[in-house]
């Protein structure tokens, strides 16, 4: 197990090292440079831009370039173009305000894709199944700036409270119960429709994975021997059923970093996504290459966690 272990550390650290030099390749190679002289502002002189170039190392070579940036994000000293703010505390302001939406959405899906998936299974063919296929389909379908739209105008006309936004405007002197559940107002509605799209994808999976345990030799071989309907589907089909969604859990972590673009946009929520792409409007490369190299950590680290818990779940992988 240790020997497993540290191969995957090792394998991991390679891939990541060449994930940072195809991505730094990447964004270097797009159309036009950063330090391009803008014709519409004439504020931005030859002279500016020939500072700027030596202060983030534009006028050396693109390894060097490379070796300078990562020097510096390693140190803690990398800082945004277009605001000169340090890109780690950038980051870290926005992963707290993206962590409480992911955490939810999280939940909010894992918690009912689970049994409704399960339950579609059990009863295949019947009401239930068709009517969530039915609504999962419609979820699936539905774009989700659409859908956005429609619970905001339902929830503003029918509760008359605000849902733009982290925190409601001029709440002045309130107390801390009163702060405490505004945030957690606004924070209901995003989440719930970040984890629309979720529930119905991944109670479909569910579904499908059940069904494909449902078939197999040794349930037909329980039902046989006079097991109860509970314990063949709950205790021997569910339990080998649930073990690609270990995977699936492992690889929920870049949701940290990346966030909604789309959500977070609609409701004004200052998150991840959001200032990635505000970074990528704005060419903000050092802002762009720690975002990309934070996700891909994430991946990493997240695989790593899905390979620790087959371990864990599936005796034959540790033999």
């Amino acid at each position: 197990m240790l020997s497993f272990i540290g191969r995957s550390l090792i394998q991991k650290t390679i891939t990541l090292f060449f994930v940072s030099v195809v991505s730094f390749l990447i964004i270097h190679l797009a159309p036009g440079e950063p330090s391009q002289v803008d014709p519409l502002n004439p504020k931005f002189t030859p002279e500016m831009v020939e500072r700027f170039q030596k202060a983030f190392h534009l006028d050396r070579a693109l390894h060097v370039q490379y070796l300078y940036f990562y020097r510096d994000f390693f140190t803690g000293k990398t800082v945004s173009w277009k605001d000169n703010q340090s890109v780690v505390v950038k980051i870290w302001e926005r992963f707290l305000n993206s962590l409480p939406l992911f955490i939810v959405g999280t939940i909010i899906t894992w918690t009912l894709s689970f049994p409704v998936g399960i339950r579609a299974a059990i009863f295949r063919g019947g009401l239930y199944d068709r009517s969530t296929t039915f609504f999962s389909y419609l979820l699936i379908s539905i774009p989700g700036f659409f859908f956005a739209y429609i619970l905001i105008i339902f929830v503003v006309n029918h509760f008359h409270v605000p849902v733009i936004g982290m925190e409601t405007f001029g709440l002045g002197e309130a107390s801390w119960w009163h702060v405490v559940m505004d945030r957690v107002w606004h924070l209901l509605l995003p989440s719930v429709l970040g984890a629309t799209g979720g529930i119905a994808v991944l109670s479909r999976y569910v579904r499908s994975q059940m069904l494909e345990v449902e078939g197999q030799d040794y349930i037909r071989t329980a039902r046989a021997k006079g097991l109860s309907p509970d314990q063949v589907h709950y205790k021997h089909a569910l339990r080998n059923a649930l073990l690609p969604f270990v995977t699936m859990f492992g690889l929920i972590l870049p949701g940290l970093i990346g966030g909604s673009v789309i959500i977070e946009s609609i409701f004004s929520w200052p998150g991840m996504g959001r200032m990635a792409y505000e970074a990528i409007l704005a060419r903000d490369y050092p802002v762009i290459l720690t975002v990309n190299f934070i996700s891909a950590v994430l991946v990493l680290a997240g695989t790593f966690v899905s390979d620790l818990l087959y371990l864990v779940v599936d005796p034959r992988i540790r033999l």
